[in-house]
């Protein structure tokens, strides 16, 4: 298994709009599509391009949310995880499983139409690490 390139940083925020508008002021960058909703994950997102990644922001969509609870500990929002691509998600969830190290929920579609699953904190050095396979991998 080798990690491919940091594809996202995730922002957890209490309000995408008023993110957006911090991004747009200090920035001069625009989010590279609307916001959307995961329902499956409780999140509201949006993506803002960088020129060699992505800012994802997320919003909960209620007190249910992993973000809420994030949140909670964190009202004004901050860094939630960071993603990195892989080439096959199956190869490296059975690598990650293998060294031990716990993986927080199903594989499952993420935000880019994509497989991910995400590595607990407490094995990742406190980084809350999302992996998923390559868009130019699934397609």
């Amino acid at each position: 298994m080798k990690l491919g390139r940091l594809n996202h940083v995730g922002v957890a925020t209490p309000s995408i709009e008023r993110s957006l508008d911090m991004y747009r002021t200090l920035y001069g960058v625009e989010p590279s599509s609307p916001p959307f909703d995961l329902p499956a994950q409780g999140v509201r997102v949006c993506f803002v391009d960088a020129p060699n990644s992505q800012v994802e922001l997320i919003e909960p969509l209620g007190p249910d949310s992993p973000v809420a609870k994030f949140l909670e500990k964190n009202p004004q929002g901050g860094q939630h995880h960071v993603c990195f691509e892989v080439h096959d998600i199956a190869e490296a969830r059975a690598h990650f499983e293998g060294a031990g190290v716990r993986i927080l929920g199903a594989t499952r579609i993420g935000a880019h139409g994509t497989p991910i699953f995400f590595l607990h904190p407490k094995d990742t050095g406190g980084v809350l690490t999302e992996l998923m396979e390559s868009p130019r991998q699934a397609h």
